[in-house]
């Protein structure tokens, strides 16, 4: 009697199964299917991606155009593209009679809409950053300048950032950007801060807790690792010593900042440069400057919060583009006199 029951209820679910296995074949055949027939009179529209959405919020637009069948089916194929990461804001001639894979792949093209491609690089200023702005046509340096110093964003991490024209350093997440020729300082500014607003997930704050390190904290410290650093290799080996000088107190002695104070690019720093009076001197002063350096990327992001563990508390640039670690201050002496000759 219970053999002949489970079997039963085996068979019974066993038909589910298959019956669900074949709901869910006919639903996504038809959820990925053009929503107008081929040789229909659908037209292409004009499909407009606005700064900061992603590829959700994408997907229910485009349904609620009657652009595609269903949301859904579109987010799982965006997703296996990494849409949200590659989507441009700007405007797109798309057709009902697209598949939704076709679609995608048209979007990751960029817009059809002219717009102004830039290109921030890693490790840049906010100088420099608004010096590309006004390269491109894109505003005024006084307007960029008032928009950083004081104008108002509503994103927690800047919620007790003072103003002033350090307010949003190291936040103008580095990225390729296409911005409409009409958009003013503000709406541009805005689109990087909303990129950088990207970086800070879940697992980022949890890292960060157990860390002790405060989010502009780690900005601040992956901008010296961004400008230090000359290979990812390095990066969060470079990191690891910063945070193990940060743990016993010892001045961080990053040549980045030193070149910070002084706006050029000096491979090798004289007695008198690093003396320089400034909070942002880490020969001087210990701890990590009033604000970060520069902006850095995903990378240098990324080694502060999982940087290598080791003993190194110094590391050496050699002319050759080589990254020379040690642990002690006399190894690192010894390093001087065989690699900088």
């Amino acid at each position: 009697m219970g053999r002949r029951w489970l079997k039963g209820l085996l068979s019974t679910l066993f038909i589910m199964a298959v019956l669900a296995g074949a709901g869910i074949a006919a639903w996504w055949n038809w959820a990925s299917q053009p929503y107008a027939e081929e040789g229909s009179n659908a037209a292409e529209v004009q499909f407009m991606i606005t700064p900061g959405m992603n590829a959700s919020q994408v997907a229910q637009e485009l349904e609620h155009q009657g652009l595609i069948r269903n949301a859904l089916a579109f987010r799982f194929l965006a997703s296996q593209q990494n849409v949200d990461s590659k989507l441009l804001a700007g405007e797109y001639q798309l057709s009902a009679q697209m598949p939704p894979k076709e679609m995608i792949n048209k979007i990751l093209e960029g817009p059809d809409v002219h717009t102004v491609k830039v290109t921030i690089p890693e490790g840049y200023t906010t100088a420099q950053i608004i010096d590309l702005f006004v390269k491109n046509d894109l505003g005024s340096k006084e307007d960029y300048q008032r928009v950083i110093e004081s104008e108002p964003f509503s994103y927690s991490f800047l919620a007790d950032i003072p103003a002033g024209p350090n307010r949003l350093d190291g936040f103008l997440f580095p990225d390729t950007y296409f911005f409409a020729p009409e958009a003013g300082p503000k709406e541009n500014i805005n689109r990087m801060l909303k990129r950088f607003e990207q970086e800070i997930t879940p697992e980022v704050m949890t890292k960060l807790a157990e860390m002790n390190l405060t989010l502009r904290e780690w900005v601040n410290l992956a901008s010296i690792v961004e400008k230090e650093a000359g290979k990812d290799a390095d990066r969060p080996i470079i990191a690891g010593i910063f945070l193990n000088r940060l743990k016993i107190d010892m001045a961080l002695q990053s040549c980045a900042t030193i070149q910070y104070v002084l706006g050029t690019q000096k491979y090798i720093l004289s007695l008198e440069d690093i003396q320089v009076e400034s909070p942002y001197n880490t020969y001087k002063y210990p701890g990590l400057p009033p604000s970060p350096i520069a902006s850095p990327g995903h990378a240098s992001l990324d080694a502060v919060l999982n940087s290598t563990d080791s003993d190194y508390l110094y590391f050496l640039a050699t002319p050759s583009g080589e990254t020379i670690y040690a642990k002690t201050h006399q190894e690192h002496l010894q390093n001087q006199a065989k690699y900088m000759n």
